[in-house]
Order: C-alpha cells, then structure tokens, then sequence
C-alpha cells in the first residue's frame, strides 16, 4: 500500500534496519511480554526520533513523527504504543530546554546524555489535559531532610517500565508562598525506593511493558526537579498544550499502523471483492489522511487550543474508522485465516486500544461543542 511503504521508507531513513529486524520476528513473538521489540528500537537509534539534531537526535517534525509511528505500528503496535510515551517525554522536555532556557547543570546534562547513553524514557505524567497543570500528579513530593525531595506514589500503566532508564514523574512541590506548585521531577530508573510491579493483564499490546510503578520515598536533588518560578509561574503550563498535541498525534498513528498492516494484507492477497478492497482502503487512508493533515497544520504552526481541537476532531474520526476497518478488513480475510492462526485477530484487537487513551469521546463532548461554539477549549 503506497501510504504504507512510504511510511516505512520514513522509518528507514531515520532508523536504518529497524523495519527489517522487526518484520524477520514473527508476530507473536513481536508482541509477547519480554519481546525483543524495545530493544530493538534502542539499538536501532529509535531513541532520538523527537531529540533535536544538536543533541544528536533526528528532530523529527509532526509529519515525519506520525509516519515513523505509523511504520512501527504496522509492524509491531506494542512497540509504538508504548515508545509513544518516550517520545511525548522528549518533545516536552527538549522544548522546555529550547523556551526557558534556564535548566540547571545536571538537567542539561542529562539531556545531553539521551542520545549517546540510549536514554529510554518512561512518563510518570497522565497522557494529558488542557487547562490543567500538566496532568494532575500522581506522585506527592515531600521536602528531604538531607535536602531535595521524597516522591511517593505509583503511576500504572506506566509504559517501558521494564526498559526505561529515567522516569519523568510530574508532581507538586512546596513553593515560595507556601502553598503546592507544579514540578516535574527526573527519577533515573535504579532509585531506590522505585519499584515496578505486574499490572497489564491483557495479550494485546502485552510487549509494551505496561506495567505499575510505584515511588517509595525516592529521593530526588533539587536539581533534578524542574519547576515554575515566580517571573515564570507558566512555563510548564504553556508546554503542557504542545505535549498534549504531541501525545495525541503519535499515539494515533501508532493505531492507524496496525490498521494498515491489515488492510496490507487484505489487499495483497486480493480478498474479497474489487469494491471491497477499495471501500475498505478508502476507508483505512481516510483516517490517516485525517491524522497526517492534522500534523501538517500543527508542523506549519498551529497551535494552542486550534491545534489541540484539530488534533482532537483528527483522532475520534480516525479512531472510529479505523476500528471499522479493522473489523471489515478480519472478515474479508476469512475463516480460515481466523482458525489457522490468531496473528490478525490479535492485530485488529490492537487497533482498539485507541478508544482507552484520554480524553474520551465522552469526555471531550462537552468542552469540543462549547469550543465549536465559540467558547476556549477546556478538558478536564
């Protein structure tokens, strides 16, 4: 499928052989707890997809970021479900370095470091919420006695959170005037006290490492917190809506990749009728059409609530023609497909996943409506 292969062309331009080594894995084996998938990933610089070139990342725009995802998606959705949170991590925190500039040392150097060490990241952060600050923390942080701070708290699912090297844990912190203010603390991934326990029951997306884990009094410095000042009490508010918009994208894209790798497979062994194949076709690159023009828009600068609403119309309208897809295109491949093998009932279970990352439908009802109407866009 011409989007597809043009996709893949993508990945392999910016992760040469990743395509290859993840296709010479059968499926199964791809997407069992333990798979070699992640660090495969690692190994083949999938780490630097979103880190900017001058810290010897690909600094990767929307558009390109969403046909990598799709890619890998294609080949392995536990992989790009669950380095969808990796790449969201560095988004936000390369562009809190590029607008505050004002990072202490070991944070910089620390970012310095994600390229060359294979930095894996998990996020201790919700998937995201506008109009609140970055994500109503999970973890509570606590004044050290020795000075920094003690993390409590646990996030779950928490995605790589066998393979990660640092988790980034938004949580709230004593400010100046006394009361809590937002703070984003870098925890690398052998602290003691950090911990992770089986969580992810389900065999779909089962090599993404789901899985809980918990902070019991991690001690954190005080210059591995990043946090608001008084001169800039919104810094990592103004961020949160382009992480948001981040999030979003890549995730769907993840999804929208297994879609295609079923569609691919339909119409490579010419199932069904003509106007079957064509209708489900139309169908799959419709949703991803919605997906990469909505990267396009944000890539050539929208931005704020227009590019969240955007983003947002792009992934429930995908989302639920991707899921028709899916299933249109299991049954076209048939019964004996079905009974020889659960490779592609598996493959189109994994395009659903995409209804369970926030915000729901349900949940964005109300706040799209009143934003169509002329209101500021606000989830919650």
């Amino acid at each position: 499928m011409r989007s597809l292969d043009t996709a893949r062309d993508t990945c392999e331009r910016v992760h040469p052989g990743l395509c290859k080594a993840l296709a010479d894995i059968p499926y199964a084996e791809r997407e069992r707890p333990g798979s070699p998938v992640v660090d495969l990933f690692r190994t083949h610089g999938g780490i630097g997809l979103l880190v900017p070139t001058e810290h010897g990342g690909h600094g990767a725009d929307p558009v390109e970021a969403v046909r990598v995802t799709r890619a890998l998606g294609s080949y392995s959705p536990s992989l790009a479900a669950g380095t969808a949170m990796h790449h969201f991590t560095a988004a936000m925190l390369f562009s809190l370095a590029e607008t505050v500039g004002r990072l202490t040392e070991p944070q910089r150097r620390l970012l310095a470091s994600i390229v060359p060490d294979r930095v894996l990241m998990a996020s201790g952060w919700s998937e995201g919420r506008t109009e609140q600050n970055i994500l109503n923390p999970a973890v509570t942080a606590a004044p050290a006695p020795r000075g920094g701070f003690l993390l409590n708290g646990s996030k779950k699912p928490c995605s790589l959170a066998s393979s990660m090297d640092l988790l980034t844990a938004s949580t709230a912190v004593p400010g100046a005037d006394g009361r809590r203010e937002l703070a984003l603390a870098l925890v690398p991934a052998g602290s003691p006290g950090l911990t992770v326990h089986p969580f992810w029951g389900n065999d779909v997306l089962a090599a993404a490492e789901s899985d809980e884990v918990r902070l019991t009094d991690v001690h954190v410095p005080e210059d591995m917190v990043v946090r608001t000042t008084p001169d800039d009490p919104s810094r990592l508010d103004d961020l949160q809506t382009a992480g948001f918009v981040w999030f979003e994208l890549i995730i769907s894209a993840c999804y929208a990749g297994a879609t295609a790798a079923l569609v691919d497979e339909v119409l490579g062994r010419a199932r069904g009728s003509v106007t079957d194949r064509a209708a489900l076709a139309v169908r799959s690159e419709a949703a991803y059409a919605l997906l990469e023009g909505a990267a396009r828009a944000v890539r050539d600068g929208l931005s704020g609530d227009e590019a969240v609403s955007a983003v947002l119309v792009a992934r429930f309208a995908a989302q639920e023609a991707m899921a028709r897809a899916a299933d249109q295109a299991l049954e076209l491949l048939g019964g004996m497909d079905f009974i020889h093998s659960s490779d592609h009932a598996r493959l189109a279970r994994s395009v659903r996943p995409l209804a369970f990352h926030p915000p729901s439908r349900a949940a964005a009802a109300e706040p799209l409506l009143a934003y169509f109407g002329g209101e500021p866009l606000q989830l919650s």
